[in-house]
């Protein structure tokens, strides 16, 4: 994984990973991470409108978008991924976020995951974090505020997501166990990078229709990774083979729409 790299147009850090996103984000020094949660998902066109509104509205430009949340109809395919990744950068292209090239640039974090129920008819825009300038709120502002983005179990060198995918299509427990400890040491890692612990967590996330209720206490309460609770959201993640996803994080406000 590259250094950190500072998008300072939109007041945040990130870790550099692929083109449709960062590995996570943390907030420049002098601004703050606040998340914003529509009470009903959007449609990703009319979310991405009502994201831009939001910003405009308290001040802040289109590039201070940092990290989104997506819920999709269902997994996709390899190649399915990458033609709704290409679609969904486009309005991050116009924002002035994603830079397109030799070396694509694209600093927001994302996690895209589908409900096994009720699941939208199209991609949604579920929530979305941005950044602004610190409050006068000294307290709070102390406490460094980011979000990782959602990863799944995928590990070594491969061309495609089917390669890396660890114990690929076995959900037995040892695998899931086998499969947890990958995600949840990646998420450690970028917690690392940006000087973090699971201390600074305010919110830990995690995305499995498979049953994990063996694992909660052994793998992540034991680490400190529950002490400000578990959401458990039942859904997959968006490439079909893969499992279990997490991601962490923690803003200043967290706001409905």
């Amino acid at each position: 994984m590259s250094a950190i790299e500072t998008f300072s147009a939109g007041g945040y850090r990130y870790l550099p990973a692929l083109f449709q996103y960062s590995s996570g984000v943390a907030a420049a020094p002098g601004f703050e991470i606040e998340r914003a949660r529509f009470v009903r998902p959007l449609p990703l066109a009319a979310g991405f409108l009502a994201a831009e509104a939001h910003l405009r509205a308290i001040g802040r430009p289109t590039t201070a978008f940092a990290a989104c949340e997506l819920r999709t109809p269902a997994p996709f395919t390899e190649q399915g991924f990458y033609e709704f990744n290409k679609a969904y950068v486009g309005t991050l292209q116009r924002w002035g976020i994603y830079t397109d090239g030799e070396r694509p640039v694209n600093p927001v974090a994302r996690t895209n995951v589908c409900p096994m129920y009720s699941p939208p008819a199209e991609a949604m825009l579920y929530a979305f974090s941005y950044a602004v300038p610190v409050r006068s709120d000294a307290a709070r502002a102390a406490h460094p505020t980011f979000v990782v983005a959602g990863a799944g179990e995928t590990a070594g060198s491969g061309t495609s997501y089917r390669d890396r995918i660890v114990r690929a299509g076995d959900t037995s427990p040892e695998a899931m166990r086998e499969k947890a400890n990958v995600v949840i040491a990646e998420m450690e890692s970028r917690l690392k990078l940006f000087g973090l612990t699971w201390q600074d967590a305010g919110s830990t996330q995690v995305y499995t229709v498979q049953n994990i209720g063996h694992l909660v206490g052994e793998l992540l309460a034991a680490r400190g990774a529950c002490e400000q609770g578990l959401v458990w959201s039942y859904a997959r993640p968006p490439v079909a083979g893969l499992e279990f996803e997490m991601d962490v994080r923690r803003v200043a406000r967290d706001l409905l729409l």
